[in-house]
């Protein structure tokens, strides 16, 4: 994993991402792709379905074929300052990235949006920014999740708890998002508590603040006192700092898994 310090002055593209849930023998379990090792951003790591937003999932077709009032959408989505279409075209782009990643087929109703990240100008591991809109969906019983071969070469189903365990032992590689996705899925129980909540309230917006001490990276999001946003947008720590060639936060995995070791 290489840290860069380059800034990207290009505005954020849109995509959208989906959490994959279903129930396990140990409880709630979530969808992770192993991204190919040539991947020019992220090669190696383990990720959540997903992709940037195409212009095609905005036409007129589009949107109709997702057989919901676009205005529900909309509100559902929690961003008054875009337009109904465009809302609209997120959801789209889910269900296409989610078909074309691993090969699930959802429906719009099965999509919860779940949370909003926005890459900051320094990105410290990818290339590129985006705007991406986190999705929770329950995966559907008769499907099976396949890797594409070509952007993504492994399918693992985990619990939030267990992908952290393996993160911490070295054996998988994640990306700040996904650690803290990771760490705030596992404080449920099953996949009906996950959607419940992300129901009850408005996704949060997390644009993670980079910043270096002492030739170290560290990532702060909101709530954290180097954070422009003092309320918090998640649970679980409010920094990550990259040593041992991984972002990790003060208090170790404890801190991810919320002192339930």
């Amino acid at each position: 994993m290489q840290i860069t310090s380059h800034i990207v002055d290009t505005p954020p593209r849109d995509a959208a991402t989906v959490l994959m849930l279903r129930e396990g023998s140990a409880g709630l379990e979530v969808l992770l792709l192993k991204r190919h090792t040539d991947s020019k951003d992220l090669g190696g790591a383990f990720v959540f379905p997903g992709g940037k937003r195409d212009e095609a999932d905005a036409s007129p077709s589009a949107l109709d074929g997702l057989g919901q009032p676009l205005e529900a959408l909309h509100a559902q989505l929690g961003e008054p300052d875009i337009a109904p279409e465009h809302a609209a075209s997120l959801f789209v782009a889910a269900l296409r990235e989610a078909q074309e990643e691993c090969g699930l087929q959802l429906r719009c109703t099965d999509l919860r949006p779940w949370s909003r990240w926005i890459t900051p100008r320094m990105p410290s591991m990818m290339s590129k920014r985006f705007d991406t809109r986190f999705f929770l969906a329950r995966a559907p019983a008769l499907q099976t999740a396949i890797q594409d071969n070509h952007e993504t070469t492994e399918v693992l189903w985990t619990t939030p708890r267990q992908a952290l365990v393996q993160y911490w032992a070295g054996e998988i590689l994640l990306a700040p998002p996904q650690i803290m996705s990771l760490s705030h899925l596992s404080i449920f129980n099953s996949v009906d508590h996950a959607l419940e909540d992300a129901a009850l309230r408005t996704p949060p917006v997390i644009q993670p603040e980079p910043f270096d001490v002492e030739g170290m990276r560290v990532i702060c999001y909101p709530g954290d006192p180097k954070h422009p946003v003092q309320q918090r947008a998640l649970p679980g720590p409010s920094r990550l700092h990259f040593r041992n060639k991984r972002f990790e936060p003060e208090g170790g995995l404890a801190a991810l898994l919320h002192g339930k070791l």
